[in-house]
Parts: structure tokens; sequence; C-alpha cells
């Protein structure tokens, strides 16, 4: 990623666009994210921007946490991740970095932490089929064949049942339909992963030529 930005999932709604058209919308919350490293390859070994967002209680904030903000005269932060890419390295250390970064009509990819769903089975889990569901069947259900009995391991890629979601996820190639800078949220068209008031993180897609950072917004 070249550019990016954390926030947090607010919720969804609709609006409707200049045509007259419905459009289902995921609304970030992106309140000024704050540059807290910049790393570099000489002495880091890769180019990149470490971002914090969202205030942390001072009872829940160690020493260390409190030193590195310290750096960028801010507070500790909850959520704080990497932007791997040369082009964030315009901002500087204790910089603001808002959601003009991107302009509407951007394709971004949102990258967030999916909702658990607790433990499934591999119908739901991976989408297999089940059996005949007759009285005479003796398979509805199941995992099917486990391989060899001979095996005294089973092969590690066999999908087997277990614990669904709460694993990273990235949605790619979703339309910023409106930057709210006023109120420091975007419109992100369609669903992004994860539940209300979990973090995410919106960068620019990976299999689309983006536009560079707006100069206003390092300004």
């Amino acid at each position: 990623m070249a550019k990016g930005i954390l926030g947090r999932k607010i919720g969804m709604t609709q609006i409707f666009s200049s045509e007259g058209k419905l459009v289902p919308v995921t609304v970030v919350e992106v309140t000024p994210n704050v540059v807290l490293q910049k790393k570099s390859v000489e002495n880091d070994g890769y180019c990149a921007v470490q971002l914090g967002f969202a205030d942390k209680k001072q009872n829940r904030t160690n020493k260390p946490e409190t030193g590195h903000a310290s750096k960028a005269n801010t507070a500790p932060k909850r959520f704080v991740k990497e932007i791997v890419g040369e082009d964030m390295l315009a901002f500087e250390v204790g910089q603001e970095v808002k959601g003009n970064i991107f302009t509407e009509g951007e394709i971004v990819d949102v990258t967030g932490t999916s909702k658990g769903k607790g433990f499934a089975g591999v119908i739901k889990r991976h989408g297999f089929s089940r059996g005949p569901m007759a009285h005479g069947s003796g398979f509805h259900r199941g995992i099917g064949s486990m391989g060899s009995r001979i095996q005294t391991i089973k092969l590690g890629s066999k999908k087997m049942p277990g614990r669904m979601g709460n694993e990273k996820v990235t949605v790619q190639n979703l339309e910023i339909v409106k930057i709210d800078l006023e109120k420091n949220v975007l419109l992100i068209k369609g669903n992004v992963p994860g539940a209300k008031n979990s973090y995410v993180i919106v960068s620019n897609a990976a299999k689309e030529k983006n536009p560079a950072i707006n100069p206003e917004a390092i300004a």
C-alpha cells in the first residue's frame, strides 16, 4: 500500500447519487490520525509510516507507549498500524493525516477483523455439500473422507470444522462515494469487514492505479 488511513466502522446507511440512484454505503470515522514514527530503508530496511488512531486512557497505558507517543507530542493511541510505502513519507512525525488524502470516486481496499461466528461445521465454514438427507443415508453433514486409515496423522490441508470468522479480511475495489471533512467520515460504497465500532484500515486499491496523495492533505 502506498497511502492509507486508520478509522472506525460506524455502520451502514444509504444516500442518493447525483443521478438519483440509491447507493448503500458504510460510514467510516477517520478522526485525524497522528504520525507516530517514520521508517526508512537505511534504519529499518523498508519505508513506512506508523499511524495512531483514537486516544487511549492514561490508566491503560504503560511507560513505553507513553514515551513513544510523546515523541510525536500526542497521547498514546488505541489503534496503531503501519502504512508501507514511500508516498506517506511526505508527512512528518506529529503531523495529522486526514481523510482528504483520498478523493471522491477513488477506489480503495478496506481491511478489518471479520465478525466471529463461533465453532462451525464444514458446510457453513467451507461451503461443503451435504449428503443425501433420506433416512437410509449414513452421511448427511459430515466431513467426508479423511484419507487412508493407514495414515497416523491427517493431512494438514484437510478442511475441518473449527472457529469461523474473527480473522483479518480485506475487501478490495470499493469506491469512496463522499468525503466529509467536517464530520471526519468517509462514505464507502458497499460493506466492509467487521462489526460496528471495529477498527479498519482504508488504503489505496492494490489492483487499481490510484492518484497520488492530495497536496492539500500534506500542507
